[in-house]
């Protein structure tokens, strides 16, 4: 079998190379439609129902998930619901952002108010939907060699990650391995980014609340100075833990909100912070509970502030396991040669396709959407955010070569 070429399957039959027209057409129109219409975390109604309706016009019998978000659907069993043999599972997550859609002039812009796709979950959908249409058809000609899970993930952007919920819903049973991809706007369409081993970071939330006597802000001293102590906890705690482990894990605490105080002249009785806690190693990421309470009520202890910390654990980091990182490896280059794989760092992003990992071996490819040439990169979480929809067949032909070449192993 020769990977710089078609993949032959046994009895002479050839995987097809390319998408049909009509369904490459039809797969864009989906992933606009979802574009639309986003939904969030735990919310996504409409989409599981959009999902659902194509999957049973191929034929197919998905389950939706208990919590009436997401789904799962086998193809090549029997009643397709089990198998006796270690399926190969592909992964996509449908759950948007709460942020405005800033793109302007843009025929499938959000029509939500202050919500949007703007992290490419409609696109791994399109794909992982697109994957068993392609499937589907080829088991109904008898060329599929073993059953394929679809895994239609809520609430990936909600912690600690609807993955876990899947996961109890049975999502895994049955699976020997599963593969997702995530859109990256640094890698041009028609190409991937892989890395072996730790591929993502670790991501949990952190909430601090603070309070103190107030008073004016002529006496200062008669007071806890709030204003003072969350500043020093935005300053000091994240210097304090990264002295506190080996700086090669990564560890680095940051804030995305600070709120005290009404007035220039009172200084108040109560503040808040929430920020995240990342880091690149699993074990420092065990540790990072302790270390991080402990340095701030350091701080705000020093400034007789009283402290009550709400530490969300989140997510560990996503480790490609070698076997399935080669899997994604080989098809891509099965189907577009050598070229089209580069290698790729090690982010500080959190995804909670992580618990599955830590389930059964797997891996994630990062899903080139810029559009090559293209100079400025529109990064994930913004408003503007938006991808080079070839990106969609790319993903849809990764996985179908993955499928095939899984059960040639």
């Amino acid at each position: 079998m020769s990977l710089e070429s078609e993949i032959d399957l046994p009895g002479g039959a050839v995987l097809p190379g390319a998408l049909p027209e009509a369904l490459r057409a039809e797969l864009v129109a989906f992933r606009r439609d979802l574009h639309m219409h986003p939904e969030l975390g735990n919310q996504e109604f409409r989409t599981t129902a959009a999902i659902k309706e194509r999957l049973q016009r191929a034929g197919l019998r998905p389950r939706v998930l208990s919590g009436g978000t997401g789904l799962v659907c086998d193809i090549g069993t029997d009643d397709e619901a089990g198998t006796d043999s270690a399926m190969l599972a592909l992964r996509a997550d449908i759950d948007a952002l709460p942020i405005p859609d800033m793109k302007t002039g843009c025929a499938y812009r959000s029509t939500v108010p202050d919500r949007a796709h703007a992290c490419g979950h409609d696109v791994h959908t399109t794909v992982v939907l697109g994957t068993g249409l392609v499937l589907a058809e080829l088991h109904r000609q008898g060329l599929l060699p073993r059953p394929v899970r679809l895994i239609f993930q809520p609430a990936e952007e909600v912690l600690p990650g609807g993955a876990a919920d899947a996961i109890a819903d049975g999502a895994l049973e049955g699976v020997g391995r599963i593969l997702a991809v995530h859109c990256d706007p640094r890698v041009d369409a028609g190409r991937i980014g892989l890395r072996q081993g730790p591929i993502t970071s670790a991501c949990d939330r952190l909430e601090i609340a603070l309070d103190g006597p107030g008073g004016h802000t002529a006496r200062p001293h008669l007071t806890t100075d709030l204003v003072t102590a969350a500043a020093r906890v935005v300053t000091d705690v994240p210097a304090l833990v990264g002295r506190r482990v080996d700086s090669r894990s990564g560890l680095a605490v940051t804030w995305g909100r600070v709120e005290s105080g009404h007035a220039p002249n009172v200084i108040p009785q109560h503040a808040e912070l929430s920020g995240t806690v990342r880091c690149l190693d699993l074990e420092t990421w065990r540790q990072a509970p302790d270390l991080v309470v402990a340095a701030i009520d350091e701080v705000a202890n020093l400034h007789r502030a009283k402290s009550e910390i709400n530490y969300v654990r989140g997510v560990p980091p996503v480790v490609n396991e070698a076997g399935a990182t080669e899997l994604l490896r080989d098809a891509m280059i099965a189907r577009r040669g050598v070229e089209s794989v580069e290698g790729t760092e090690q982010s500080l992003g959190g995804e909670d396709f992580s618990w599955y990992l830590e389930r059964v071996p797997g891996a994630m490819a990062r899903l080139g959407v810029r559009t090559p040439g293209e100079r400025t990169v529109r990064d994930l979480h913004q408003g503007d955010f938006d991808v080079d929809e070839h990106a969609i067949t790319v993903g849809v032909e990764l996985f179908t070569a993955a499928a095939f070449l899984d059960a040639l192993r």
